[in-house]
């Protein structure tokens, strides 16, 4: 089967293999997967999860954009919108390791390691699944916090002593969080997450930025 079959999807983000089947007029769906993962072996195409591929023109083309990893973990799990470590370094919140992509979503926390990335994705209850806009790349919508958000969802999902939490320590600091130079309307939206949580832990963190930091 020649490789300009896959000429049509060389602009498109993925190919399901449904849509290859049509495209080609092929009518046995077991000769299109079989003829997909010899293509998938030979580096023609890259697979991106069950059933779903990326042409190797379109991931050479596009693979160094800011949004294709975006692109990429909302095509691994569409419930999900970008959070935690990786929209914070973005934000230079973190700057000292290099992080996977990570998002949040209500459903099971989950790890997937492809040929595109390491993605991360951390469960939270479902009345604090928002905070995050809608964009969109190559047709696929994919959701991204704010940095108010990220950093929320940084804390509240991590494990931090009560120790840490004291007035006395500049938790900011010590976790090595560059938040100082967070607008006075970024802090506000904060607070207001924390105070949506009803979560102590986040209070108390919230209470600490204020006393160290975040003063008036």
């Amino acid at each position: 089967m020649k490789l300009d079959l896959l000429h049509p999807f060389e602009s498109m983000p993925y190919i399901t293999i449904e849509g290859f089947r049509q495209a080609a007029s092929m009518e046995n769906p077991d000769q299109v997967r079989m003829l997909l993962y010899r293509w998938a072996k030979a580096g023609h195409i890259v697979p991106i999860k069950k059933g779903m591929y990326m042409t190797r023109r379109f991931f050479d083309l596009h693979s160094s954009d800011a949004s294709f990893p975006a692109m990429v973990s909302a095509i691994l799990l569409p419930q999900s919108y970008l959070s935690l470590e990786y929209i914070l370094q973005r934000h230079n919140i973190l700057t000292e390791v290099t992080y996977p992509i990570t998002a949040i979503t209500t459903k099971n926390t989950r790890r997937i390691v492809n040929r595109l990335g390491i993605f991360q994705y951390r469960n939270i209850r479902p009345d604090l699944y928002h905070g995050f806009k809608i964009s969109e790349y190559f047709g696929v919508r994919y959701a991204e916090a704010s940095v108010s958000k990220a950093l929320f969802d940084h804390l509240y999902l991590r494990s931090i002593p009560a120790a840490f939490r004291s007035l006395n320590i500049n938790l900011a600091e010590d976790l090595r969080l560059n938040i100082d130079e967070l607008s006075y309307k970024e802090r506000e939206e904060f607070g207001l997450y924390v105070e949506e949580s009803g979560n102590r832990k986040m209070w108390q963190i919230y209470e600490n930025f204020r006393s160290t930091l975040w003063q008036p």
